[in-house]
């Protein structure tokens, strides 16, 4: 019976589902998460009977015909980028971008990662590294007698120094952007790579067009609501059930052929 494969279909699509309703549910304190959405389509359908195909001589056509849908697959797990809140914390390397772009650094292998994540500290030689210890690209470094830092909405990075009225320029923050921002790779630890799909970074000052700015001492927090992804966590295991209820129903429907004498 096709409704046993139907019905085991929708069952691991809902199970997929629950998993991606799952996982921003553990992210929702996480700096920056952006939450993802599951995307189903219809799998192959079979033919009973062909529409537009001719019923007789005369060349009737057939309007609608015969067509049985055989389940449901996964088609996509979309992450939605849009801004989260910001959380003041009043620590000075941390950074929120307001608006589109990503910070740069870079792994140990020496490629490019990017993220949103800004939650910035000072490594043993003063450079700015996030908290794996990754190097903020382009690098910058904060001199060991800076008595107080300043990062402006356009990213550059002053610094009092011991005697000095006027701050010193030690760097430029610039951010990255991409014409296809769920094309992006993630990788955990709020980094993601860049993909065919996501298409080359542009980067920029921020503040420039198409560019969002620096806030000091906030973080974006996740854009997960939480009263949302319950809501859909019922959805699907509710459906879920309805799916199972289709197995355990022609498995009866099995059973009675079987007990015919």
């Amino acid at each position: 019976m096709r409704s046993l494969d139907i019905g085991s279909t929708g069952m691991i699509a809902q199970q997929r589902n629950v998993e991606v309703i799952s996982n921003n549910l553990a992210n929702m304190n996480t700096t920056a998460y952006k939450r993802r959405r599951t995307e189903f389509q219809d799998l192959i359908y079979q033919d009973l009977r062909r529409v537009g195909s001719t019923s007789a001589d005369n060349g009737a056509i057939v309007p609608t015909g015969v067509q049985l849908g055989l389940g449901v697959k996964l088609a996509a797990v979309y992450r939605i980028h849009e801004q989260g809140n910001l959380s003041a914390t009043d620590n000075t390397f941390d950074m929120a971008i307001q608006g589109k772009g990503f910070y740069q650094v870079t792994l140990p292998s020496g490629q490019t990662a990017y993220t949103r994540d800004g939650t910035f500290q000072l490594n043993e030689n003063g450079q700015i590294v996030t908290h794996d210890g990754y190097l903020l690209n382009p690098n910058i470094t904060v001199p060991d007698d800076a008595i107080d830092v300043t990062i402006n909405a356009t990213g550059e990075v002053l610094v009092k120094l011991q005697n000095q009225v006027e701050f010193t320029n030690v760097g430029q923050i610039q951010l990255a952007t991409f014409q296809n921002e769920p094309g992006l790779e993630s990788i955990g630890s709020n980094l993601y790579l860049e993909t065919p799909a996501s298409g080359n970074p542009q980067t920029n000052n921020p503040g420039q067009p198409g560019f969002g700015t620096i806030l000091q001492g906030f973080l974006e927090t996740s854009n997960v609501n939480a009263v949302e992804e319950i809501s859909n966590l019922i959805s699907a295991q509710r459906a879920y059930e309805m799916n199972s209820k289709v197995i355990q129903t022609s498995d009866e429907m099995l059973g009675t052929l079987t007990a015919i004498r």
